[in-house]
Protein backbone atom coordinates (compact mmCIF):
# COMPACT_ATOMS: atom_id res chain seq x y z
CA UNK A 1 0.00 0.00 0.00
CA UNK A 2 1.23 3.52 -1.01
CA UNK A 3 2.11 5.91 1.74
CA UNK A 4 -0.29 8.70 2.86
CA UNK A 5 2.11 11.16 1.05
CA UNK A 6 2.55 9.10 -2.49
CA UNK A 7 -1.48 8.83 -2.10
CA UNK A 8 -1.40 12.88 -1.04
CA UNK A 9 0.56 13.30 -4.30
CA UNK A 10 -1.71 11.41 -6.55
CA UNK A 11 -4.65 13.05 -5.31
CA UNK A 12 -3.08 16.36 -5.66
CA UNK A 13 -1.89 15.70 -9.33
CA UNK A 14 -5.50 14.80 -10.71
CA UNK A 15 -6.87 18.14 -9.88
CA UNK A 16 -6.75 19.01 -13.66
CA UNK A 17 -8.64 15.84 -14.19
CA UNK A 18 -11.32 15.94 -11.74
CA UNK A 19 -11.75 19.69 -13.42
CA UNK A 20 -12.54 18.73 -16.54
CA UNK A 21 -15.15 15.88 -15.38
CA UNK A 22 -16.77 18.24 -12.93
CA UNK A 23 -16.72 21.05 -15.91
CA UNK A 24 -17.97 18.44 -18.35
CA UNK A 25 -20.48 17.45 -15.85
CA UNK A 26 -22.05 20.33 -15.20
CA UNK A 27 -22.14 21.49 -19.19
CA UNK A 28 -24.00 18.34 -19.57
CA UNK A 29 -27.17 19.90 -17.04
CA UNK A 30 -26.83 22.73 -19.39
CA UNK A 31 -27.28 20.87 -22.75
CA UNK A 32 -29.83 18.73 -21.31
CA UNK A 33 -31.68 21.94 -20.31
CA UNK A 34 -32.20 23.06 -24.38
CA UNK A 35 -33.17 19.50 -24.89
CA UNK A 36 -30.29 17.46 -26.41
CA UNK A 37 -28.79 14.19 -25.24
CA UNK A 38 -25.29 15.22 -23.04
CA UNK A 39 -23.22 12.22 -24.54
CA UNK A 40 -24.26 12.49 -27.75
CA UNK A 41 -22.64 16.22 -28.13
CA UNK A 42 -19.93 14.85 -25.90
CA UNK A 43 -19.49 12.17 -28.89
CA UNK A 44 -19.68 14.66 -31.60
CA UNK A 45 -17.03 17.17 -30.22
CA UNK A 46 -14.45 14.37 -29.74
CA UNK A 47 -15.70 12.74 -33.30
CA UNK A 48 -15.69 16.27 -35.02
CA UNK A 49 -12.23 16.96 -32.78
CA UNK A 50 -9.90 13.65 -33.45
CA UNK A 51 -12.33 11.84 -35.26
CA UNK A 52 -11.33 13.03 -38.86
CA UNK A 53 -8.31 14.35 -40.78
CA UNK A 54 -9.60 17.83 -41.13
CA UNK A 55 -11.10 18.19 -37.66
CA UNK A 56 -7.62 16.77 -36.09
CA UNK A 57 -5.90 18.84 -38.62
CA UNK A 58 -8.13 22.48 -37.40
CA UNK A 59 -7.63 20.73 -33.85
CA UNK A 60 -3.47 20.86 -33.74
CA UNK A 61 -4.01 24.41 -35.56
CA UNK A 62 -5.97 25.86 -32.90
CA UNK A 63 -3.60 23.98 -30.29
CA UNK A 64 -0.61 25.44 -31.53
CA UNK A 65 -0.39 28.83 -30.37
CA UNK A 66 -2.24 27.75 -26.75
CA UNK A 67 1.19 25.50 -26.54
CA UNK A 68 3.13 28.67 -27.09
CA UNK A 69 1.40 31.02 -24.80
CA UNK A 70 0.44 28.14 -22.12
CA UNK A 71 4.35 27.34 -21.84
CA UNK A 72 5.11 30.77 -21.72
CA UNK A 73 2.62 31.74 -18.50
CA UNK A 74 3.98 28.04 -17.31
CA UNK A 75 7.30 29.74 -17.35
CA UNK A 76 6.63 32.66 -15.85
CA UNK A 77 4.14 30.69 -13.25
CA UNK A 78 7.29 28.53 -12.10
CA UNK A 79 9.14 31.60 -10.88
CA UNK A 80 6.21 32.84 -9.16
CA UNK A 81 5.32 35.42 -11.79
CA UNK A 82 1.86 35.88 -13.71
CA UNK A 83 2.53 36.73 -16.96
CA UNK A 84 -0.76 38.36 -17.84
CA UNK A 85 1.15 39.75 -20.93
CA UNK A 86 1.31 37.11 -22.83
CA UNK A 87 -0.94 38.26 -25.56
CA UNK A 88 0.66 41.57 -26.37
CA UNK A 89 3.62 39.62 -26.60
CA UNK A 90 2.46 37.07 -28.69
CA UNK A 91 0.84 39.75 -30.73
CA UNK A 92 4.22 41.73 -31.17
CA UNK A 93 5.77 38.59 -32.20
CA UNK A 94 3.36 38.34 -34.90
CA UNK A 95 3.86 41.61 -36.35
CA UNK A 96 7.69 41.08 -36.12
CA UNK A 97 7.57 38.26 -38.20
CA UNK A 98 5.51 39.60 -41.04
CA UNK A 99 7.66 42.99 -41.56
CA UNK A 100 10.67 41.46 -41.09
CA UNK A 101 9.45 38.22 -43.65
CA UNK A 102 8.23 40.98 -45.66
CA UNK A 103 11.58 43.29 -45.34
CA UNK A 104 13.46 40.26 -46.36
CA UNK A 105 11.55 38.39 -49.07
CA UNK A 106 14.30 38.21 -51.35
CA UNK A 107 16.65 36.35 -48.79
CA UNK A 108 16.88 32.27 -49.18
CA UNK A 109 15.15 30.22 -46.69
CA UNK A 110 18.11 29.12 -44.97
CA UNK A 111 18.55 32.82 -43.51
CA UNK A 112 15.42 34.31 -44.12
CA UNK A 113 13.71 31.54 -41.76
CA UNK A 114 16.06 31.32 -39.01
CA UNK A 115 15.49 35.71 -38.95
CA UNK A 116 11.65 35.54 -38.93
CA UNK A 117 11.41 33.25 -36.00
CA UNK A 118 14.13 34.97 -34.10
CA UNK A 119 12.75 38.79 -34.68
CA UNK A 120 9.47 37.01 -33.50
CA UNK A 121 11.19 35.77 -29.94
CA UNK A 122 13.34 38.83 -29.77
CA UNK A 123 9.67 41.19 -29.82
CA UNK A 124 7.96 38.96 -27.51
CA UNK A 125 11.17 38.79 -25.13
CA UNK A 126 11.83 42.71 -25.33
CA UNK A 127 7.94 43.23 -24.31
CA UNK A 128 8.68 40.49 -21.27
CA UNK A 129 11.28 42.04 -20.15
CA UNK A 130 9.80 45.16 -19.56
CA UNK A 131 7.62 44.11 -16.60
CA UNK A 132 10.56 41.76 -15.73
CA UNK A 133 13.11 44.75 -15.24
CA UNK A 134 10.47 46.88 -12.98
CA UNK A 135 9.74 43.89 -11.27
CA UNK A 136 13.65 42.98 -10.12
CA UNK A 137 14.63 47.09 -10.25
CA UNK A 138 11.40 48.84 -8.25
CA UNK A 139 9.58 45.74 -7.14
CA UNK A 140 6.39 46.91 -9.70
CA UNK A 141 3.72 43.90 -9.89
CA UNK A 142 3.91 41.83 -12.81
CA UNK A 143 0.48 41.58 -13.18
CA UNK A 144 -0.54 45.34 -13.49
CA UNK A 145 2.57 46.44 -15.86
CA UNK A 146 1.55 43.37 -18.11
CA UNK A 147 -1.85 44.13 -18.51
CA UNK A 148 -0.80 47.65 -19.17
CA UNK A 149 1.65 46.39 -21.45
CA UNK A 150 -1.36 44.66 -23.42
CA UNK A 151 -2.96 47.58 -24.36
CA UNK A 152 0.03 49.48 -25.47
CA UNK A 153 0.96 46.45 -27.38
CA UNK A 154 -1.83 46.92 -29.44
CA UNK A 155 -1.54 50.66 -29.74
CA UNK A 156 1.93 50.44 -31.21
CA UNK A 157 1.18 48.04 -33.72
CA UNK A 158 -1.83 49.99 -34.49
CA UNK A 159 0.37 53.08 -35.41
CA UNK A 160 3.49 51.17 -36.59
CA UNK A 161 0.91 49.28 -38.86
CA UNK A 162 0.11 53.11 -40.97
CA UNK A 163 3.88 52.34 -42.14
CA UNK A 164 4.07 48.53 -42.67
CA UNK A 165 0.69 47.36 -44.03
CA UNK A 166 -1.12 47.69 -47.47
CA UNK A 167 -3.08 50.45 -48.63
CA UNK A 168 -6.17 50.29 -47.24
CA UNK A 169 -6.13 46.81 -45.05
CA UNK A 170 -4.66 46.18 -42.13
CA UNK A 171 -2.21 43.62 -42.82
CA UNK A 172 1.07 43.50 -44.28
CA UNK A 173 2.61 42.23 -47.52
CA UNK A 174 3.01 38.61 -47.95
CA UNK A 175 6.36 37.28 -46.36
CA UNK A 176 8.92 35.92 -48.46
CA UNK A 177 8.74 32.20 -49.74
CA UNK A 178 11.85 31.18 -47.43
CA UNK A 179 10.00 32.32 -44.37
CA UNK A 180 6.87 30.27 -44.89
CA UNK A 181 6.41 27.16 -42.65
CA UNK A 182 4.63 24.15 -44.32
CA UNK A 183 1.97 22.88 -44.04
CA UNK A 184 1.69 19.17 -42.50
CA UNK A 185 -1.10 18.27 -44.92
CA UNK A 186 2.04 18.21 -47.71
CA UNK A 187 3.32 15.22 -45.65
CA UNK A 188 0.70 13.82 -44.01
CA UNK A 189 -1.98 13.22 -46.34
CA UNK A 190 -4.87 13.04 -44.14
CA UNK A 191 -4.36 16.49 -42.95
CA UNK A 192 -4.89 18.00 -46.32
CA UNK A 193 -6.90 21.35 -46.82
CA UNK A 194 -5.91 22.19 -42.68
CA UNK A 195 -4.11 25.23 -42.21
CA UNK A 196 -1.97 22.79 -39.43
CA UNK A 197 1.73 23.96 -40.08
CA UNK A 198 5.31 22.67 -39.01
CA UNK A 199 5.23 25.06 -35.93
CA UNK A 200 3.35 22.32 -34.43
CA UNK A 201 6.48 20.67 -34.11
CA UNK A 202 8.38 24.12 -33.21
CA UNK A 203 5.86 24.19 -30.10
CA UNK A 204 7.00 20.58 -29.25
CA UNK A 205 10.52 21.35 -29.19
CA UNK A 206 9.89 24.77 -27.50
CA UNK A 207 8.16 22.29 -24.96
CA UNK A 208 10.89 19.94 -24.71
CA UNK A 209 13.69 22.58 -24.46
CA UNK A 210 11.58 24.39 -21.54
CA UNK A 211 11.27 21.08 -19.51
CA UNK A 212 15.22 20.66 -19.98
CA UNK A 213 15.59 24.39 -18.49
CA UNK A 214 13.09 23.94 -15.47
CA UNK A 215 14.33 20.51 -14.64
CA UNK A 216 17.59 19.49 -15.95
CA UNK A 217 19.88 22.86 -15.36
CA UNK A 218 21.00 25.05 -12.85
CA UNK A 219 19.07 27.76 -14.10
CA UNK A 220 15.84 26.27 -14.03
CA UNK A 221 16.44 25.19 -10.64
CA UNK A 222 16.28 28.85 -9.57
CA UNK A 223 13.45 29.38 -11.37
CA UNK A 224 11.92 26.90 -9.35
CA UNK A 225 13.80 27.65 -5.97
CA UNK A 226 12.52 31.22 -6.04
CA UNK A 227 8.74 30.75 -7.16
CA UNK A 228 8.50 28.23 -4.45
CA UNK A 229 9.74 29.92 -1.82
CA UNK A 230 12.14 33.64 -2.88
CA UNK A 231 13.13 34.53 0.59
CA UNK A 232 14.85 31.12 0.69
CA UNK A 233 16.28 31.20 -2.40
CA UNK A 234 17.48 34.30 -1.94
CA UNK A 235 19.19 33.49 1.28
CA UNK A 236 20.69 30.17 -0.71
CA UNK A 237 22.44 32.93 -2.95
CA UNK A 238 19.95 32.90 -5.63
CA UNK A 239 19.60 36.39 -7.11
CA UNK A 240 15.99 36.98 -6.69
CA UNK A 241 15.85 40.27 -9.21
CA UNK A 242 17.90 38.43 -12.05
CA UNK A 243 15.71 35.58 -11.77
CA UNK A 244 12.52 37.43 -12.30
CA UNK A 245 14.06 39.56 -15.13
CA UNK A 246 15.45 36.18 -16.81
CA UNK A 247 12.21 34.10 -16.47
CA UNK A 248 9.83 37.29 -17.90
CA UNK A 249 12.38 37.73 -20.46
CA UNK A 250 12.29 33.98 -21.19
CA UNK A 251 8.32 33.95 -20.65
CA UNK A 252 8.03 36.37 -23.67
CA UNK A 253 10.44 35.33 -26.28
CA UNK A 254 8.29 31.76 -25.91
CA UNK A 255 4.92 33.48 -26.25
CA UNK A 256 5.98 35.60 -29.18
CA UNK A 257 7.29 32.62 -31.33
CA UNK A 258 3.51 31.60 -31.30
CA UNK A 259 2.62 34.19 -33.74
CA UNK A 260 4.61 32.92 -36.28
CA UNK A 261 1.66 29.96 -36.54
CA UNK A 262 -0.35 32.26 -37.89
CA UNK A 263 1.82 34.40 -39.65
CA UNK A 264 4.15 31.75 -41.48
CA UNK A 265 2.48 28.72 -41.29
CA UNK A 266 -1.12 29.97 -42.42
CA UNK A 267 -1.42 33.41 -43.98
CA UNK A 268 1.50 34.01 -44.73
CA UNK A 269 0.96 37.57 -43.56
CA UNK A 270 0.24 39.33 -40.42
CA UNK A 271 -3.24 40.37 -39.67
CA UNK A 272 -4.65 42.93 -37.26
CA UNK A 273 -6.30 40.96 -34.32
CA UNK A 274 -5.12 37.36 -35.10
CA UNK A 275 -4.45 36.76 -31.80
CA UNK A 276 -8.15 36.07 -31.07
CA UNK A 277 -7.10 35.79 -27.13
CA UNK A 278 -4.94 32.88 -27.44
CA UNK A 279 -2.69 34.43 -25.20
CA UNK A 280 -5.54 34.90 -22.43
CA UNK A 281 -6.47 31.46 -22.84
CA UNK A 282 -3.06 30.49 -22.37
CA UNK A 283 -3.32 31.26 -18.24
CA UNK A 284 -5.83 28.55 -18.46
CA UNK A 285 -4.01 26.00 -20.69
CA UNK A 286 -1.12 26.48 -17.82
CA UNK A 287 -3.74 25.88 -14.89
CA UNK A 288 -4.82 22.80 -16.24
CA UNK A 289 -1.57 21.49 -17.18
CA UNK A 290 -0.17 21.95 -14.05
CA UNK A 291 2.61 24.43 -15.01
CA UNK A 292 4.44 21.17 -16.16
CA UNK A 293 5.20 21.27 -20.17
CA UNK A 294 3.73 17.81 -20.59
CA UNK A 295 0.61 18.92 -19.31
CA UNK A 296 0.21 21.93 -20.93
CA UNK A 297 0.35 19.90 -24.19
CA UNK A 298 -2.39 17.82 -23.22
CA UNK A 299 -4.48 21.05 -22.05
CA UNK A 300 -3.28 22.85 -25.04
CA UNK A 301 -4.90 19.85 -27.52
CA UNK A 302 -8.09 19.67 -25.27
CA UNK A 303 -8.83 23.70 -25.88
CA UNK A 304 -7.95 23.56 -29.47
CA UNK A 305 -10.73 20.59 -29.61
CA UNK A 306 -13.64 22.76 -27.84
CA UNK A 307 -12.33 25.72 -29.96
CA UNK A 308 -12.91 24.18 -32.83
CA UNK A 309 -15.86 21.58 -32.75
CA UNK A 310 -17.60 24.72 -30.77
CA UNK A 311 -17.84 26.06 -34.61
CA UNK A 312 -18.96 22.63 -36.06
CA UNK A 313 -21.65 21.54 -33.17
CA UNK A 314 -23.00 24.90 -33.97
CA UNK A 315 -26.28 23.36 -35.17
CA UNK A 316 -27.25 21.53 -32.40
CA UNK A 317 -26.02 23.38 -29.23
CA UNK A 318 -25.35 26.74 -28.83
CA UNK A 319 -21.45 28.21 -29.83
CA UNK A 320 -21.30 29.93 -26.48
CA UNK A 321 -21.75 26.46 -24.58
CA UNK A 322 -18.17 25.72 -25.63
CA UNK A 323 -16.83 28.92 -23.74
CA UNK A 324 -19.06 28.37 -20.99
CA UNK A 325 -16.91 24.83 -20.63
CA UNK A 326 -14.13 26.61 -20.62
CA UNK A 327 -14.75 29.18 -18.25
CA UNK A 328 -15.95 26.20 -15.54
CA UNK A 329 -12.53 24.13 -16.33
CA UNK A 330 -11.15 26.95 -14.90
CA UNK A 331 -13.31 27.76 -12.24
CA UNK A 332 -13.51 24.08 -11.16
CA UNK A 333 -9.58 23.69 -11.61
CA UNK A 334 -9.10 26.23 -9.12
CA UNK A 335 -11.41 25.33 -6.77
CA UNK A 336 -10.68 21.26 -7.70
CA UNK A 337 -6.68 22.29 -6.43
CA UNK A 338 -7.97 24.00 -3.23
CA UNK A 339 -9.49 20.85 -2.11
CA UNK A 340 -7.65 18.40 -3.50
CA UNK A 341 -4.20 19.62 -1.61
CA UNK A 342 -6.02 20.24 1.91
CA UNK A 343 -7.32 16.15 1.58
CA UNK A 344 -3.77 15.48 0.58
CA UNK A 345 -2.45 17.47 3.91
CA UNK A 346 -5.01 15.70 5.59
CA UNK A 347 -3.60 12.79 4.43
CA UNK A 348 -0.13 12.91 6.01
Amino acid sequence: MSAPGGRGAWLVAAAPLVAVVAALAAGAVFIAAIGEKPLEIYALLFREAFGTGYGLGQTLFRATPLLFTGLAVALAFRAGLFNIGVEGQLYLGGFAAGVVGAACAGWPAALLLPLVLLAAAAAGAVWGAIPGVLKARFGAHEVINTIMLNFIAFALVAYCGRFAYQTATVRTAEVGAGAVIPRLGAMLPALQGTPANLSLLLAFATAAGAGVLLFRTRRGYELRAVGLNAPAAEYGGIAIGRTHALAMTLSGAIAGLGGVNFVLGYKHFFEQGFSAGAGFLGIAVALIGRNHPAGVIVAALFFGALSYAGLVINERVPRELVEMLQGLVILSAIAAQQVLERAARRMR
